[in-house]
C-alpha cells in the first residue's frame, strides 16, 4: 500500500515510515521541515520524500498521486507557553488538516489515519462515592496555589478517585493545542459523511522513546526530564508528582498506526472511529521521573510544586477497544522503555513538530 504520511520526518512520523516499510508498504514522506522542529538538516527516513507545507493544497495534490491512504501526524504539540500561540496552533493543526482533507476529497483517497490525542477528553474519569461518575471543572489557580491539586466532586466536594476514560466520554479541551486536536476529528468526520471516506482517530497518550524533541516549551513531560538529565540537572517534577499519565513507546504508537492503516479500509465508511493509544499500564509523573532519573543515573526529581494553568490532574484512558477490534497491543514495558529512552539521543526543537 502506498501511504502518505504527513509530518514523517517529525519525531513519531519517522518512526511509523520505518514501521511502515518493515510491513512492506511504500511510505510517501511530506514535511515542512520547519526550523522550529528541525533546527539543522534531519536524519531523512529512506523513502520518497516531499518538502512542503500541508497547508499547500497544490503540492499536497501532487503528493496524492497514486496514494491509497494518508497517516496525517503533521501538528504543532503541546500546551505551548501562552495563549499567544493559539493562531499558530489553529493555522497548522487545523487548516493544515482542512486543505489535507480537501485534496484528499479531490484525489479520491478515501482512508486516513489521524493522529488524535488524549487530550481531548480534559479531566479523566472520576468517581465520588455519593454521586457516582462526575466530572470536575477546570481546576483554579488559587486552589493551586494552595497545593490543592486533586480534583472535587462538583457536587459534594469529596476527594475522588481516578479511572479509565473510554472513547465513548464525552470531550471538554482545556487548552488551545487540545481544542485544535478535537477539531482535526471533527473535520475528520465531516470529510468521512461528505466523501463516504473512512477515518480513524489514534488518540495517542504521552509518547515517549528515541529521537524525541528535546529543550522545547512543545515537547511531552518525558522530554523534559530526559533533557535535564542529559544538562547534568534534576527533573523538576510539577504538582506533587502524583498525576497519573501512560507513558506508551513510540514504537508502540508507530504499530498502533500500521494496524490501523492496514484495517481503515474495512471499517464503516463515512463516520471516524476514534481509538484510544496507551499502554495501558498507567504510572504517576513522579514514579516516571525517578524511573527515568535511576535509569540514566543522574540527580533524584525534585517536586516543585508549581503548575501550568490548563493542565489536567489525571488522564488514563481505556485502550481495550484497539486491543480487541484491531487486534494491537504494546509490547514495550514501563521498565523497559524507560531504560532505553534513558540512552537514547534526542533530537534537537525549538516548537513545532511534524
Amino acid at each position: 500500500m502506498r501511504v502518505l504520511v504527513t509530518g514523517g520526518a517529525g519525531f513519531i512520523g519517522s518512526h511509523i515510515v520505518t514501521a511502515l516499510q518493515d510491513r512492506g508498504h511504500e511510505p510517501v514522506v511530506l514535511d515542512a521541515l520547519l526550523p522550529a522542529a528541525h533546527p539543522g538538516p534531519p536524519s531523512l527516513p529512506d523513502a520518497e520524500f516531499v518538502r512542503t507545507d500541508v497547508r499547500d493544497g497544490g503540492a499536497v495534490r501532487a503528493a496524492l498521486r497514486g496514494v491509497e491512504a494518508v497517516c496525517h501526524q503533521a501538528a504543532m504539540v503541546g500546551l505551548g507557553k501562552d495563549f499567544a500561540d493559539a493562531p499558530d496552533y489553529v493555522g497548522c493543526n487545523d487548516l493544515g488538516t482542512a486543505v489535507l482533507l480537501a485534496e484528499m476529497a479531490a484525489a479520491g483517497v478515501r482512508s486516513l489515519v489521524l493522529a488524535g490525542s488524549m487530550v481531548v477528553y480534559g479531566e479523566g474519569r472520576y468517581t465520588c462515592r455519593a454521586h457516582g461518575t462526575v466530572r470536575p471543572g477546570p481546576r483554579l489557580a488559587e486552589e493551586l496555589e494552595a497545593g490543592f491539586f486533586e480534583p472535587r466532586c462538583p457536587d459534594c466536594g469529596a476527594e475522588l478517585a481516578p479511572g479509565l476514560v473510554r472513547e465513548d466520554a464525552p470531550t471538554d479541551p482545556r487548552n488551545v493545542y487540545a481544542t485544535t486536536k478535537l477539531a482535526q476529528e471533527h473535520l475528520a468526520a465531516s470529510w468521512a459523511r461528505c466523501v463516504g471516506g473512512r477515518a480513524v482517530s489514534l488518540r495517542y497518550h504521552n509518547v515517549y522513546g528515541p529521537g524525541m524533541p528535546r529543550d522545547t516549551p512543545y515537547a511531552g513531560v518525558a522530554s523534559f526530564f530526559r533533557s535535564a538529565l542529559a544538562r547534568g540537572e534534576a527533573p523538576r517534577v510539577f504538582e506533587d508528582g502524583a498525576q497519573r499519565r501512560d507513558f506508551v513507546h513510540v514504537a508502540d504508537v508507530a504499530s498502533a498506526n500500521v494496524v490501523a492503516l492496514e484495517a481503515v479500509g474495512g471499517t464503516a465508511a463515512g463516520v471516524l472511529t476514534a481509538y484510544n493509544t496507551g499502554s495501558g499500564d498507567p504510572h504517576t509523573v513522579g514514579a516516571m521521573a525517578s524511573a527515568l532519573a535511576r535509569a540514566y543515573g543522574g540527580p533524584a526529581p525534585v517536586v516543585t510544586g508549581e503548575f501550568r494553568l490548563g493542565d489536567v490532574r489525571h488522564i488514563t484512558a481505556d485502550s481495550a477497544r484497539l486491543r480487541d477490534e484491531l487486534g494491537w497491543r504494546a509490547e514495550v514495558g514501563f521498565a523497559d522503555g524507560m531504560a532505553e529512552f534513558a540512552r537514547a539521543g534526542q533530537r534537537a526543537s525549538a516548537g513545532v513538530v511534524g
